[in-house]
């Protein structure tokens, strides 16, 4: 079985502090992971206006949310200028695809992406995405390959995108195997890499689960058998600090188990697109996660 590790980092802090922690842990495992960064401002605060959906002010309390991203980046965007993350941290970006691991784009503005995008048109989402992909650009010195949506929040314009600039794979949607996206209608040949386990702010708090034990829900997870093994997203805000000792455990289990740790770009390099089954992208609700979800639907026939 294999585990692919792709790490969202959604803020300033979680760049500038937790990336350099999930590197060296990384490190020490002899494992690499793909990193998708926000590149453009920092808005984090305006999450607030979340209150009022439902699920979301018991996931806050559930999770701790100011003591994982500090009360700094929760007045971010609303108190306080919402910082570039590119421009203030692209030397940790760097660094990350300098000790070998896949680098990708996140977004260019967290919060307006995961708050926005699903009723959003054409040209807003290409703006968005654009944004993002020349944010790479400068950062890197080359285009991205890889897209992962904020929040696994996507609308049928962002997946036509993604086959526009002949992006390698996406990762925008919850699933159990790789597919061709098909939504609204809208096809896709990026090839879709769905986050197939629990994350930990989805599991803490529920049923007992604490950060003591959160390894194990995930680690059992794990034993599910799927045919491309499973891709599990963490957070540099959280597995790459106050919860970097539940990561390490979760890396050691892995190794136990005798999984192989791979990147996302490992996965999709052994897909052969060509044969992918095609599924339909539909709504849908994750269990500890507040709203809609882009998850991967049903199969659909496709004529030969």
């Amino acid at each position: 079985m294999q585990i692919a590790l792709k790490v969202d980092v959604d803020t300033l802090r979680g760049t500038l502090e937790g990336v350099p922690a999930l590197l060296r842990l990384l490190d020490r495992f002899g494992v690499r992971a793909t990193f998708l960064f926000s590149l453009g401002p920092d808005h984090t605060g305006r999450a607030i206006k979340r209150i009022f959906r439902p699920g979301f002010f018991a996931k806050v309390r559930r999770t701790s949310v100011a003591s994982h991203y500090g009360i700094r980046t929760l007045l971010y965007g609303t108190l306080l200028p919402g910082p570039d993350i590119g421009r203030r941290a692209g030397d940790v970006m760097r660094a990350t695809a300098a000790a070998g691991h896949e680098v990708g784009i996140h977004c260019h503005d967290h919060i307006r992406w995961q708050d926005h995008v699903a009723r959003r048109d054409a040209a807003w989402t290409r703006r968005e995405m654009t944004r993002a992909a020349a944010a790479f650009d400068r950062v890197f010195g080359r285009p991205a390959h890889a897209h992962g949506a904020a929040g696994w929040q996507i609308n049928p314009h962002a997946l036509a995108f993604e086959e526009e600039a002949g992006y390698r794979w996406a990762s925008d949607t919850r699933g159990s195997s790789p597919f061709l996206p098909v939504m609204a209608g809208v096809a896709s040949r990026c090839p879709q890499l769905p986050t197939t386990l629990p994350t930990l702010d989805e599991l803490l708090g529920l049923d007992d689960i604490t950060a003591a034990n959160a390894h194990e829900h995930v680690l059992a997870s794990s034993e599910r058998d799927l045919p491309a093994g499973h891709v599990y997203t963490l957070h540099a805000e959280l597995e790459g600090m106050q919860l970097l000792p539940v990561m390490e455990r979760l890396l050691a289990g892995w190794r136990q188990a005798g999984y192989a740790i791979l990147t996302m770009d490992d996965v999709a390099g052994r897909l052969r697109s060509g044969s992918l089954p095609v599924h339909e992208v539909v709504w849908g609700e994750v269990s500890g996660r507040s709203g809609k979800l882009a998850l991967q639907g049903p199969q659909l026939a496709v004529a030969h």
